[in-house]
């Protein structure tokens, strides 16, 4: 059984910063350290941070007044900053450098008086951190589906913007927006687009490694948006594919017969889970055969000068 690791995986320079802030926070104030939503969503990483002393929350008012709370990778609404600075509380954003050009994106079209379309999947804390960015008036419209872009109504169609969640799968966006520029031919979108360069080039990774592949595992948790995008393309392109938080997740049954495993990890995902998954599959028989790589990632992402 070969084993077919896929490169770049894991951690992007986006979750990297948003763990060294909880970490870097704890180091220099102690605990507790709130964290508003999980910082990243990958259980192994916010059960690491819990045991360091960070304390994840749902919502400000479960924050005692005058703490330090950290704001997680991705992003917050205007109102959520508003009642923190009302509160005195002590904030370090660790939103993603690439989720907050996208409420940027908002912020002007709300000021330029244009309507604006986010393509994205509704319940998702980046979906309504992007959501609160707009607050005049009902100018903002949620697509999840081609269906839903297909029927969607605005009051002014030659005023018009779309923006996109940063996680999302490159093919069932661009066929979004294919269908609103049809649609709706003034409308306008980003010069560049939105899902962000980690999420394009591991989704890259996949689409070259899959075809070979009988079987592709991607490690990365289920709420994470970007490892469930990767397990839905090696699917499509023929594979048995399946998310696993770690090596207790696989399942011997599964590789029964299989020639070729392809491995990747979604962005929020550590290195250390994918090698166990690796030394798992290597003690059922596997040989690792191959490394497909892809793009390299140069990107950094400073931190907050207090902190650095």
């Amino acid at each position: 059984m070969h084993l077919v690791l896929v490169s770049p995986r894991g951690f992007c320079a986006g979750v990297d910063r948003a763990i060294a802030i909880v970490e870097q926070a704890l180091e220099r104030f102690g605990a507790p350290i709130y964290v508003r939503h999980e910082v990243v969503h990958n259980r192994f990483v916010v059960e690491g941070l819990e045991s360091k002393g960070a304390v994840f929350i749902d919502e400000l008012d479960q924050v005692p007044d005058g703490s330090i709370v950290i704001f997680s990778a991705h992003g917050v609404s205007r109102a959520v900053r508003r009642e923190a600075a009302a509160r005195d509380l002590r904030v370090f954003d660790a939103t993603c450098p690439l989720v907050t050009k996208v409420h940027s994106e908002v912020g002007r079209h709300e000021r330029s008086n244009r309507e604006c379309i986010l393509i994205g999947h509704a319940g998702h804390p980046e979906v309504e951190g992007t959501q609160g960015q707009y607050e005049s008036g009902d100018g903002m419209y949620l697509v999840e589906s081609l269906e839903q872009a297909s029927k969607l109504e605005v009051r002014n169609p030659e005023e018009l913007s779309f923006v996109t969640q940063t996680t999302l799968s490159m093919d069932d966006t661009l066929e979004i927006i294919e269908v609103l520029r049809r649609r709706f031919p003034a409308i306008s979108g980003p010069k560049k687009d939105d899902i962000c360069y980690a999420t394009q080039n591991r989704q890259d990774g996949v689409k070259r490694a899959a075809p070979e592949c009988d079987v592709f595992v991607v490690v990365g948790s289920r709420n994470s948006s970007n490892s469930n995008r990767l397990r839905e393309i090696a699917e499509k392109m023929g594979a048995a594919a399946y998310l696993v938080d770690d090596a207790e997740d696989l399942r011997k049954e599964w590789f029964e017969g299989v020639a070729a495993v392809g491995i990747t990890a979604g962005a929020s995902a550590p290195e250390v889970l994918v090698q166990g998954v690796l030394e798992r599959l290597i003690s059922w028989g596997g040989e690792i055969a191959d490394e497909v790589r892809g793009k390299a990632e140069r990107v950094r992402f400073s931190l907050p000068a207090e902190l650095a």
